[in-house]
């Protein structure tokens, strides 16, 4: 086993005072870095940064912020607006868009393909036929490189976007607050909707693969909380979870433990013994500014798997606010096992270079 592998095994077994696995949510600040000159398209982040391979091989195929449609939509200006576009994006949606750009900021959502059970049915439903073919068409190629990963101890894990996700994706996230109450079937459509192709495609990677972990992409929290409530997520999301996690460990080719992961923005405190009740292992990321203290967290769910944690504002503050910070989160949470540190989101470009170089330094007295 490499180190890599043993690392990340480490942390997925909860092992105390382990090395920690070097790695990074992500980065909105490298066309400033580049700019800067402190680096160029051919610098390599991870020998710059120190970080190493996470030995996780990840399964896709069933969407992460959006339905896993197939076919998506054709993708086509509807309007021209002077300095803006509306887009038909692929998932469907009205985008409002700068004219020339449509990466590299929020862009404004104006309409979703989901108003009722018959744009659903016409829209979406058929997109979402877990029968199409061409949804297996690289299962061979796909299956034989998870094969490899897995000899090599790599985590097998089976991402797909969570129930919230999937239902703000096809009818917004205002107007799917109204339909919880006003169309309760609709939402029960599509939630069955989404377990039929959840499954279908499980099953499918399941006749080649074991999984060791199934993985979220839920964002159902902002910084007030949860979006909507524990009666709601009882309602309309857990059995449909539940129901694919049954399919899925009865499918499983031996009796190893099947890590669930929740992936959430915002303040995910309240929301953590809701998902526990699921057979929640594992939560991420953990945005500082929103309430969450991984230390705290730490205290209350001593078995609880966590990544992200160190505060983006204190990373762009000074290198003395990052000792300090360190110094309060690190040595308590390497003791204690089950921990990765990255930026809380993604390291944003108020962060300079040198902040940030001297963070990696600190990080890495913990890799052993």
């Amino acid at each position: 086993m490499t180190e890599s592998a043993k690392r990340t095994w480490d942390f997925y077994k909860h092992k105390p005072n382990a090395g920690i696995m070097q790695r990074e949510f992500g980065f909105y600040c490298l066309d400033k870095w580049k700019s800067q000159g402190h680096i160029n398209d051919q610098t390599n982040l991870s020998e710059l940064f120190g970080y190493e391979e996470e030995a996780k091989h990840n399964l896709f195929e069933l969407g992460w912020c959006e339905a896993a449609l197939n076919p998506e939509f054709e993708v086509k200006i509807l309007e021209d607006r002077g300095e803006h576009e509306l887009v038909q994006d692929f998932a469907g949606r009205s985008v409002l868009y700068f004219k020339g750009r449509r990466n590299g900021f929020m862009p404004e959502y104006v309409d979703h393909p989901v108003k009722d059970i018959t744009s659903f049915n016409e829209n979406i439903k058929w997109r979402l036929s877990p029968d199409t073919a061409s949804r297996f068409d690289t299962l061979p190629k796909r299956m034989e490189q998870a094969k490899e990963a897995a000899a090599k101890d790599y985590v097998i894990c089976q991402r797909l976007i969570g129930g919230y996700m999937y239902l703000r994706s096809l009818i917004g996230p205002e107007q799917l607050l109204y339909t919880f109450y006003d169309q309760p079937e609709l939402i029960h459509a599509c939630m069955e909707a989404w377990l039929e192709l959840a499954d279908k495609v499980c099953a499918e990677h399941q006749k080649h693969i074991t999984f060791d972990e199934v993985f979220f992409g839920e964002d159902i929290c902002y910084k007030g909380g949860a979006l909507i409530s524990p009666a709601m997520m009882h309602e309309f999301l857990f059995p449909y979870y539940q129901q694919l996690l049954t399919n899925i460990r009865n499918r499983q080719k031996d009796n190893r433990h099947l890590y669930i992961q929740i992936d959430t923005d915002g303040n995910a405190l309240p929301v953590i013994d809701l998902y526990k009740e699921i057979g929640m292992d594992y939560m991420s990321p953990f945005e500082v500014a929103s309430g969450c203290d991984v230390v705290e967290v730490r205290k209350k769910y001593p078995e609880l798997l966590i990544s992200g944690g160190f505060d983006k504002r204190i990373m762009a503050e000074s290198k003395d606010a990052i000792d300090k910070e360190i110094d309060r989160i690190m040595p308590f949470m390497k003791a204690q096992g089950g921990f990765v540190p990255t930026c809380d989101h993604g390291v944003p470009e108020e962060v300079s270079f040198e902040n940030y170089m001297h963070y990696r330094k600190r990080m890495l007295e913990f890799k052993d």
